[in-house]
């Protein structure tokens, strides 16, 4: 047994209260906060433990939104595809086919799009694919503008971090947070945890899994760092000439680092990110997230020097650029709710009465095809007043490792926030929200949803048209691969 201390009994001072209260400002919590905000409510406390929204997208330099569309339909819009509005006007902020180019098939739009990685479908005929590449920086800029709209009804709290939730039964009524002023208390009548590894609802006796199965790139940890002084498209057309060295190289940087890693393009052709993947590590471990800080900063010189003699075409004038501020989250704890996700929501396309998000993924057992996010999967167990989106929605094993990408994380996130001012509005619970209120709310804020009539039925018919994805040829092989694995023979 682990040694205790016990604690003494402290009075903590109330430092606020509030309609609705959401712990962490990834793009779940940013988005929760907008939404519920643009949704009606007028009291609502954001609280993030760094000084700056966004978490991964931000933080830890995940700069591409993959799978936004589905053949000539984007199906990710709300609050996702707004970030890329605001910072299309900034030179340089972004990269990717601009939405009128969605589905385009020309060939010559194709072989050039290739050269940026997730820009081109991997079904035939290629298409082009709206994914977007884009600064952290100004995202961070335009992160708090979007905020500073609405300071009237979101009151933001940088460098706190919730700690604890405090009960009342099985009802949450606020949280417990830390800070330079010390530990203080913040009442609410709606709490959303977008810690994004339930560090709020694993305190509330919810059910709850821990780290994903250790093939999928869930279980793995990141620290990207970016490289200037390249030139990519030099880089791109190297690679393309000489595939075989174009292998060795990317064989021996993972050789160098002791782990995989990848240069992926960024918004500008003289600067790319160096993504990495530490296996079976879990990003909420202490020590799995130590050494895997330390262990990437100790190898990124070799890496670098690796590159710039092995490809000087591209790297001879490399120079390390930054180095992420935070760690590279993928999976730790994950909530399983009213409705745990399976690989059975993308491979049999079912339909969710509650849904509150219809997205395109990157799992290939449906071809990337949309597939229904039902409200009761950011809903907890035996807790009332309490939503759980993002990276830590429930999901089985296998499933959250299509559900962990920053589309679903914001659009969870936005339904969350809209369905917690729907609560607060109406004096119900979470659980009991009018969740046809917060479906029309959401289609009203841009976000496509199956079978509402505020939904430009050509979705639907997209789907239908492409059997949702299911039968093509890419999709038929990808679930040939799986059916050997053990997690997908309960199918």
């Amino acid at each position: 047994m682990k040694k205790v201390y016990l604690e003494e009994a402290n009075q903590l001072p109330v430092y606020d209260e509030c309609d609705i209260l959401i712990v962490g400002g990834g793009c779940a919590g940013h988005s929760a906060a907008l939404a519920a905000a643009r949704a009606g409510a007028k009291n609502i406390i954001l609280m993030e433990r760094y000084g700056y929204m966004g978490g991964d997208v931000t933080g830890g330099y995940v700069i591409m939104v993959p799978k936004l569309s589905w053949y000539d339909k984007v199906f990710v819009r709300g609050i996702m595809e707004e970030w890329f509005t605001r910072l299309d006007r900034i030179p340089n902020a972004t990269l990717g086919p601009r939405l009128d180019q969605v589905g385009n098939t020309d060939p010559a739009l194709v072989h050039q799009w290739k050269a940026i990685h997730g820009c081109v479908s991997e079904s035939q005929p290629q298409r082009l694919v709206r994914a977007v590449y884009f600064e952290p920086n100004q995202l961070k800029i335009e992160m708090d503008k979007m905020l500073l709209e609405e300071r009237d009804r979101i009151r933001v709290l940088y460098h706190c971090w919730g700690t604890k939730p405090i009960m009342d039964g099985s009802r949450v009524k606020g949280v417990i947070f830390e800070s330079k002023e010390g530990r203080q208390a913040i009442f609410a009548k709606q709490v959303i945890d977008a810690t994004g590894d339930g560090d709020i609802f694993r305190q509330t006796g919810t059910p709850y899994r821990a780290l994903a199965d250790s093939n999928t790139r869930s279980s793995t940890t990141a620290l990207v760092w970016r490289i200037g002084g390249i030139n990519w498209d030099l880089y791109n057309d190297w690679t393309r000439r000489y595939p075989e060295a174009s292998m060795a190289l990317y064989n021996a940087i993972g050789k160098i680092a002791g782990f995989r890693c990848a240069p992926l393009p960024t918004s500008r052709n003289d600067i790319c990110w160096i993504n990495n993947w530490h296996a079976d590590r879990d990003c909420a471990n202490i020590a799995d997230i130590t050494e895997t800080e330390i262990e990437t900063r100790n190898t990124i010189r070799e890496v670098l020097d690796y590159l710039r003699e092995a490809c000087p075409i591209g790297f001879r004038n490399a120079y390390l650029y930054d180095i992420a501020p935070q760690l590279g989250s993928r999976c730790s704890y994950r909530l399983q709710g009213e409705h745990i996700m399976t690989p059975r929501d993308f491979a049999f396309a079912p339909q969710f009465d509650d849904v509150i998000a219809w997205h395109s993924t990157i799992c290939m057992i449906n071809d990337c095809g949309p597939i229904e996010i039902p409200y009761r999967s950011i809903l907890p167990q035996k807790v009332e007043n309490l939503l759980c989106p993002g990276r830590h929605i429930s999901a089985d094993d296998v499933a959250i490792d299509w559900l962990t990408l920053i589309p679903q994380c914001v659009g969870t996130g936005q339904a969350a926030g809209v369905a917690a001012a729907v609560a607060v509005a109406d004096g119900t619970t979470a659980r009991d929200v009018n969740i046809r209120k917060v479906q029309d709310i959401l289609v009203e804020q841009n976000v496509p949803l199956p079978r509402h009539s505020g939904t430009d039925p050509s979705y639907t018919e997209c789907c239908e048209a492409h059997e949702y994805g299911l039968y093509t040829d890419l999709a038929k092989k990808a679930r040939a691969e799986a059916d050997g694995l053990k997690e997908y023979r309960q199918w």
